[in-house]
């Protein structure tokens, strides 16, 4: 390994969260062409950097290479909505039967550890920082409760479909996570789901995480329509 390798990586490390972020957020919105000049511009880096975490999120069908002509972010679709919802559900109800059937008493300590964080209130400085905050807390949650199913493979798909459905995702927490009616409907689904996961109710909590994880369709689906994204 070389001295200046370190750096380097850490500097695609940097480029690729801070787009993904920003192409999350919507800064940059689907179909726009991603100029490099820009990207230098904001992220102050090279275009080696920037080039490994276009790549990247190439992979990630974040965004789109356009024949040798540089990129543009992908595009979103109300049919790309629902197969990437639906395809979540039945794998994340898969695994929570996994879970159930393997998973031990740690774990079911880190589920209560990671519920009891997430339905307490918090004090937060901004918008975005609240958003931030329960975000984190609420990916936490459910990662706690997935797992237990102790498949590598399995969580790695997981995490596949959840870095393609993040900007999705985003659209509904904006509507979620600023009204306290819609924060307080999400602290009773999950309270109920913790219940029956601990009752080691293997087909009622897997039936209770589908429906948990497809209630943002319709209001995504509504953000988008009003957006022009549909």
């Amino acid at each position: 390994m070389t001295m200046d390798s370190s750096p380097r990586q850490n500097l695609g490390i940097s480029a690729y969260s801070w787009l993904k972020r920003d192409i999350t957020r919507g800064v940059f919105q689907p179909g726009e062409k991603l100029l490099m000049s820009r990207l230098k511009e904001r992220y102050g880096l090279g275009i080696g950097p920037l080039r490994e975490a276009l790549s990247q999120l190439v992979a990630e069908r974040l965004v789109v290479a356009i024949s040798q002509r540089g990129y543009r972010v992908a595009p979103m679709s109300l049919a790309e909505l629902a197969d990437l919802y639906d395809a979540r559900a039945q794998l994340e109800g898969l695994i929570l039967k996994l879970a159930i059937e393997r998973g031990d008493d740690a774990w079911e300590a880190e589920i209560l550890a990671k519920a009891h964080t997430l339905s307490k209130i918090m004090e937060v400085n901004s918008p975005d920082e609240l958003l931030d905050v329960w975000d984190t807390r609420h990916k936490a949650f459910h990662t706690a409760i997935a797992s237990g199913c102790r498949s590598p493979h399995l969580l790695q798909v997981r995490e596949s479909l959840f870095d393609q459905v993040e900007r999705y995702r985003h659209l509904w927490l904006r509507e979620t996570v600023f009204s306290e009616e819609a924060l307080e409907r999400k602290r009773q689904e999950h309270a109920a789901l913790v219940e029956v996961i601990l009752e080691r109710r293997a087909e009622r909590a897997a039936d209770m995480m589908r429906e948990h994880l497809m209630t943002p369709v319709p209001i995504i689906t509504e953000v988008m329509t009003r957006r022009g994204l549909a």
